[in-house]
């Protein structure tokens, strides 16, 4: 049995690449379940102790992490906060401010990877309550600041210019795979 079951969002159930403001909408919405999720992990490992269910939520959690998680960094930094800022000047400093969350995000899972891999390899019995606190902490602050500048996006960036950045953000994906 899982820790807990991922719940698609509004965004995630309808989000394509066509509309790729809607994707990282619906990635913020994996980041908050599987954020969920480690908040659950120590109670979970507690009464339960560490069985295949957890190996295999942990293993998605890690995955995504890897993964998924840089990539919609990427796809922010490289595409929509710099069209962002063409329409929405005065949201400089709060890119700014987002793009050094990603900085400081990517460096407490690096070390928070480690332990959860650590517990899939049945290395440690538990994860460091404040590394996770600090991550989840961290992406909540982040998700809170970054989702307005989605909206602003979606109210400011012309569809054409959308619909190009969509097919920028897929390909990435492709050369990734």
């Amino acid at each position: 049995m899982n820790m807990i079951h991922i719940q698609p969002t509004v965004h995630a159930q309808s989000a394509s690449w066509a509309q790729p403001i809607e994707m990282l909408f619906a990635c913020h919405g994996r980041v908050k379940n599987f954020c969920r999720q480690l908040g659950m992990l120590p109670d979970y490992l507690a009464k339960n102790g560490i069985n295949q269910a957890v190996k295999n939520d942990v293993k998605q959690i890690i995955t995504y992490f890897n993964v998924a998680a840089p990539l919609h960094h990427e796809d922010e930094e490289t595409d929509f906060f710099p069209a962002l800022l063409r329409y929405v000047p005065q949201a400089k400093a709060d890119i700014l401010k987002l793009e050094a969350e990603h900085v400081g995000i990517h460096k407490i899972w690096a070390q928070l990877g480690v332990q959860l891999q650590e517990l899939i390899d049945e290395k440690r019995t538990g994860i460091e309550q404040n590394l996770l606190d600090d991550y989840r902490a961290a992406y909540a602050r982040h998700i809170a600041l970054e989702e307005p500048l989605f909206e602003l996006g979606q109210k400011h960036i012309p569809a054409e210019q959308l619909t190009a950045m969509g097919k920028i953000m897929a390909e990435r994906r492709k050369i990734r795979k």
